[in-house]
């Protein structure tokens, strides 16, 4: 998974992780498009742990793809079905 940690003063910041085979693509899904950019999801590649080591003690997270959203679910920060679909791409965020 590709992860980047975004730091907003007095925000906390956003956790950004999306599955690799993700980058650099576009989804759509209705009205919905999203552009999935190293500028926004990093260029790390990150193990499933690290991941979780981070998203588990982050304020604000921005997940897509079925690796990124089920680690939060492993995590136990989101629930079973807490996530919506782009197309057939799981997408969360959680605040």
């Amino acid at each position: 998974m590709y992860m980047k940690i975004h730091r907003c003063s007095g925000a906390g910041g956003i956790v950004a992780v999306c599955d690799t085979e993700l980058l650099n693509t576009t989804l759509k899904d209705g009205d919905i498009t999203i552009h999935v950019t190293e500028a926004f999801y990093g260029t790390t590649i990150c193990s499933e742990e690290q991941v979780k080591d981070v998203i588990r003690h982050a304020a604000n997270c921005n997940l897509l793809g079925k690796k990124a959203v089920q680690a939060a679910v492993d995590c136990g920060i989101l629930e079973e079905n807490g996530y919506m679909l782009i197309g057939n791409v799981p997408h969360a965020q959680i605040y």
